[in-house]
């Protein structure tokens, strides 16, 4: 029997959507308000989810402790109140675009996290805007 747990964790993070290539005139027309210089930020709530298979002996797929602490290491400490572009080695040379940002932390995730499990990764930008991937390209 396989099922899927998933722990809830946040972030506040600021961002702007640009291209270095592009003018200010293509990264607005592109990006819109994403793209003030000035940057701006968002409150992101992330649901990690991870299916397999429980555990006979002690009835868990996996101790959720563990899995807070990953998300805490990996997720919330490098991207918590941090500039993404400025601050976030992954972004350094990749738009932090909601989309970009839920694969960077489902890589992280992946590093961290024993094979048996499938990851998905739900991130919230806005209560309406949001992103779901679980690795497959």
């Amino acid at each position: 029997m396989s099922l899927t747990v998933y722990r809830k964790a946040h972030f506040n993070a600021a961002h702007r959507l640009f291209r270095e290539d592009w003018s200010d005139e293509k990264n607005k027309e592109v990006f819109g308000k994403c793209s003030n210089p000035n940057y701006h930020g968002h409150n992101y709530e992330l649901i990690v989810g991870l299916t397999g298979k429980v555990d006979p002996e002690t009835g868990y797929l996996i101790d959720l402790k563990i899995l807070k602490n990953v998300i805490k290491d990996e997720v919330e400490d490098p991207f918590d109140h941090k500039n993404l572009n400025k601050e976030v080695p992954e972004f350094k040379n990749l738009n932090p675009t909601l989309e970009n940002i839920a694969i960077v932390i489902w890589n992280k995730l992946r590093a961290r996290l024993d094979s048996k499990f499938g990851i998905s990764v739900e991130l919230y930008e806005t209560p309406r805007n949001f992103v779901i991937y679980n690795g497959e390209s």
